[in-house]
């Protein structure tokens, strides 16, 4: 079974984002594997986020990756991101549709063909379904199996993006059974083997 060579990766941003970063994230662009950068910065002010968005906007743009953020929509309008990926406690589609227009909203459906469902209807341009695996960037409530993206592409045409836990030694398995984008943040930034540009060299 052929895997799929394009860009199949969604790299979500580490928890901070230090002086290295923007050098690391030019390197890992370069090698055109990502489509979607999320910004997911949870311990930072508003502030501090749109410097650190706008240049991230800059670098995102240059290599044509999707940049989006993470939870916060008036964020997304201020910086006139790609996008923005909404959790169930965030914002519902609806209202962010009216703040951001046209723009990429992604859609957290944990592991629930039901909230797939409403994301679908409601018109998401893509769900996510996780943790595949056990993360360190964030503690599994929700365990999603491959079976899941099947039942799935049942129902929806939509892009699906698989999360949590994702590293070389599993990542082909959701590629084979279809789902459309990885969401890789671990396995890049916090890999205590490989330096982030050598370590997503390794997922071909």
């Amino acid at each position: 079974m052929k895997i799929n060579k394009k860009k199949f990766i969604y790299l979500v941003s580490p928890t901070k984002i230090d002086k290295h970063f923007y050098n690391e994230l030019i390197a890992i662009l370069k090698q055109k594997k990502v489509s979607y950068f999320q910004l997911r910065l949870k311990k930072e002010d508003f502030k501090k986020k749109l410097i650190i968005g706008k240049k991230i906007k800059r670098i995102c743009k240059k290599f044509n990756v999707k940049f989006i953020i993470n939870d916060d929509v008036y964020l997304a309008k201020k910086l006139n991101s790609d996008g923005c990926h909404l959790g169930q406690k965030d914002m519902n589609i609806s209202d962010a549709r009216k703040l951001i227009g046209n723009k990429i909203i992604g859609i957290t459906c944990h592991n629930s063909i039901k909230l797939a469902k409403v994301a679908s209807s409601n018109k998401a341009d893509y769900i996510a379904f996780g943790a595949f695996n056990t993360s360190i960037t964030k503690k599994v409530k929700y365990k999603a199996s491959v079976n899941l993206i099947k039942k799935a592409r049942k129902i929806t045409k939509i892009p699906i993006v698989a999360i949590g836990g994702i590293n070389f030694n599993n990542y082909k398995n959701l590629l084979l059974n279809k789902a459309n984008f990885l969401a890789i943040s671990s396995y890049i930034w916090k890999n205590k083997k490989l330096k982030p540009q050598d370590a997503i060299k390794k997922l071909k």
